[in-house]
């Protein structure tokens, strides 16, 4: 892919990258607590339930795992501005194919071509078996 070419594509990876690193940062705020409406050194004096636990719990667990998601795309985009960097972006990191504008435009930090991408995504779902 010509250097123009990327330019666009660079573009978007850098709006998205500044938009996930917000995102990580907040959820990383709500999860820890550190982002709390109540004064500092203020406690409630409301007695605590054990239904309440157990759902501050579950929405920790919940957010952290959308964290988790959220950076694992955030390093995806950082792979593919580096790509831009190295003028090997559109290419595919498995058979260095090309891969083309439509994925591309869907999914601009796609580091494989659809075909690669469902091969992989097969031998990833294929679990051997193991005997009992």
């Amino acid at each position: 892919m010509k250097v123009a070419d990327m330019r666009p594509y660079r573009k978007v990876l850098e709006q998205l990258r500044s938009r996930l690193r917000g995102d990580v940062n907040t959820m990383a705020d709500v999860a820890l607590g550190t982002n709390t409406d109540e004064p500092s050194g203020h406690s409630s004096t409301m007695p605590v339930h054990m239904a309440d636990i157990g759902s501050d719990a579950f929405e920790q667990e919940f957010t952290l795992t959308l964290m988790e998601n959220e950076e694992d795309t955030l390093q995806s985009v950082e792979e593919a501005l580096a790509r831009i960097r190295q003028k090997t972006f559109g290419t595919c990191v498995e058979c260095e194919g090309i891969i083309t504008k439509k994925r591309l435009e869907a999914l601009p930090y796609a580091p494989t071509c659809i075909r690669c991408a469902e091969r992989l995504e097969q031998n990833q779902s294929f679990q051997p078996r193991l005997p009992r």
